[in-house]
């Protein structure tokens, strides 16, 4: 099972949100750049990020912080914040990142998912956050009122290549992550599924592959690595791809 170590980029800074309060926030003093390097020193192969800033503005705010990670580094990138073009996906593509999570816009508008599943094949993973079983978009400020599995069976057929599910009420709370509903939607995804949000302890990664699911692809692992609650080298330990 894959670890995805977790950066989320504002104003040049780590940083990590109380279900994704931007008011609620956390600055570390290490750059995103030597967070990175020293996920990579650790022996991690892939690295999740998120550009808060893009969230805001719906740019590729932090690109040359993405171009110096992906030069300097060999890891696996998935990025996501405020992706809403495809030209925004080229230039993190054309950065040389893994893939390209696109979130609220690619929901609200599944034309857009669609047309970027198929110019960008293999590439696009699908951020969906949850709360009680329903979709939220818009840094979790807009209730859709869809039903995350309904959406799923939705766009099934799009050629998503992975799902990033984060259950909102476990983020940044280091509750444990929601394992009984990772599980349903496995069920019903015909792509990977990684596990986001509410991750506390070794235990977590362990649980998460006790449950020998195959379509569980990874787990993404951010709070409790800056909070120290897992340190770096026991977490490496349970690197497997």
């Amino acid at each position: 099972m894959k670890i995805f170590p977790a950066i989320d980029i504002k104003d040049k800074k780590c940083v990590r949100l109380i279900k994704g309060d931007f008011e609620n926030k956390t600055e570390y003093e290490t750059s995103p750049i030597d967070q990175a390097g020293k996920y990579k020193d650790y022996g991690f192969k892939n690295l999740h990020i998120v550009d808060l800033d893009g969230a805001l503005t719906g740019k590729t705010v932090n690109l040359n912080i993405i171009q110096e990670i992906v030069s300097k580094y060999d890891l696996k990138i998935e990025i996501g914040g405020g992706v809403r073009s495809h030209n925004s996906i080229k230039q993190y593509i054309d950065a040389g990142v893994e893939k390209v999570i696109l979130g609220s816009g690619a929901i609200k508008n599944k034309v857009f998912l669609k047309e970027a599943c198929e110019k960008f094949k293999g590439q696009i993973a699908l951020g969906l956050d949850a709360k009680d079983g329903n979709l939220f978009v818009s840094g979790w400020k807009e209730h859709l009122n869809i039903k995350i599995t309904d959406f799923i069976k939705e766009v099934s057929g799009y050629g998503v290549s992975r799902i990033i599910y984060t259950d909102i009420n476990r983020d940044g709370m280091k509750t444990s992550p929601n394992f009984d509903e990772t599980v349903k939607i496995t069920e019903l995804s015909n792509c990977p599924i990684v596990i986001s949000g509410g991750v506390s302890s070794i235990k977590d990664i362990k649980k998460a592959k006790e449950l020998n699911n195959k379509k569980i692809e990874g787990i993404i692992v951010g709070k409790a690595i800056y909070d120290g609650d897992i340190k770096l080298d026991e977490l490496a330990k349970e690197i497997s791809a």
